[in-house]
């Protein structure tokens, strides 16, 4: 009898340790309550060092929110087409997108003003000038989605293949690649503008159907066009953008709690950054790849010279705003604010060879 006692109490004594070792050990990771899945459509191909940032805010966010949300990354405008997106995502074809403003003409008259020749220095600068820009006014274009930030190219330069550029005159008669805002410039400028997508542009000049192009410098490099590129005009205080956009379906958005939300806000502020030093990274890629080609030459223009193109490209300026007040916006305050900021960031600005190495220790696939 004593030994069965002793048996039961020796039972008793490991069951006792075994709940007080479990209560006492490290608790597992908790399951998301909830899980919120979304697709990301993006017109980039997955190669670009955008579409690679985008991979990596998707990873941070579902890191930090503990797989609570979950986001099939969909690159090379997968679900719809590049000019399509905005649409896409106000009707939830996608939850995320990443496109193109200049892709709708008219649909967003107060964030095409950033696009005009404002004189950026660099993509950094025009990036950040963005994403203040809305920030400050959030107009009410964007009202039917919820927006995470913005990203400009670097500045608008010219290339030709056999006339050097030094001054307005040399302008006269020259027809350029240019789409957009480009083209209008280019007119301003005394040449003719010719559309054509920049895949097209190295084939045109190689062949002498054009005599140049006007687009960022990171093309001579993405696109190799400094093969065929003599020379480089640096009018960068006529530099105009390509202001680019990533918003969410505004239901999507207001179905998530706040916590999350706080998440998705943080996080993109830091990628704002992040993609104003890619798009500088690009800028000093492709003039790097330009200075190495036998021959070629890189001109700027006298700060006299540089006033008579700012002079010649102002009345682009004066009708959009005019056209902007015509729709009930405040025009003149949008441009005062947009040369105020140019000014703080340039005071500010990491400069290109510095973001490029920043993106070449930083930028990697997750």
């Amino acid at each position: 009898m004593k030994k069965w006692f002793l048996v039961l109490v020796a039972i008793c004594l490991i069951g006792t340790f075994m709940m007080v070792s479990c209560s006492t050990s490290p608790a597992a990771p908790a399951s998301p309550a909830q899980t919120y899945k979304f697709t990301y459509n993006n017109f980039f191909p997955p190669t670009h060092n955008n579409s690679i940032l985008a991979e990596m805010w998707i990873n941070e966010i579902q890191k930090k929110t503990n797989g609570a949300v979950q986001i099939s990354y969909l690159p090379g405008a997968s679900l719809t087409a590049a000019n399509k997106v905005y649409d896409g995502v106000v009707t939830g074809i996608s939850d995320i997108g990443f496109s193109v403003v200049a892709y709708t003409p008219g649909l967003f008259p107060a964030t095409e003003l950033i696009d005009l020749p404002q004189g950026y220095p660099s993509g950094y600068i025009a990036t950040m000038v963005s994403n203040d820009y809305y920030n400050k006014f959030k107009p009410v274009e964007f009202d039917k989605v919820h927006v995470f930030n913005f990203y400009a190219t670097g500045p608008q330069v010219l290339f030709t293949t056999k006339q050097a550029v030094n001054k307005l005159e040399d302008m006269k008669g020259l027809v350029l690649r240019s789409t957009g805002v480009g083209a209008n410039i280019a007119t301003a400028l005394g040449a003719s503008g010719y559309a054509a997508a920049q895949n097209e542009a190295y084939e045109l000049m190689s062949k002498g159907t054009i005599a140049g192009s006007i687009a960022p410098r990171e093309v001579l490099l993405g696109w190799k066009q400094a093969e065929v590129v003599n020379y480089v005009t640096e009018c960068l205080n006529i530099g105009s953008v390509s202001n680019m956009y990533v918003i969410m379906n505004k239901d999507k958005w207001n179905s998530l709690p706040a916590n999350i939300q706080k998440v998705f806000t943080d996080t993109s502020a830091t990628w704002s950054e992040y993609f104003a030093k890619v798009s500088s990274a690009y800028d000093a890629g492709g003039i790097e790849y330009f200075k190495k080609q036998p021959n070629r030459k890189e001109i700027t223009l006298s700060a006299e010279e540089s006033a008579r193109w700012v002079a010649a490209v102002q009345p682009l300026l004066d009708k959009t705003i005019t056209d902007i007040k015509g729709k009930g916006l405040a025009g003149d305050e949008y441009e005062k604010y947009l040369k105020e900021r140019i000014k703080y960031w340039t005071g500010k600005a990491v400069s290109d060879a510095d973001c490029a190495t920043w993106v070449a220790n930083n930028v990697k696939k997750p």
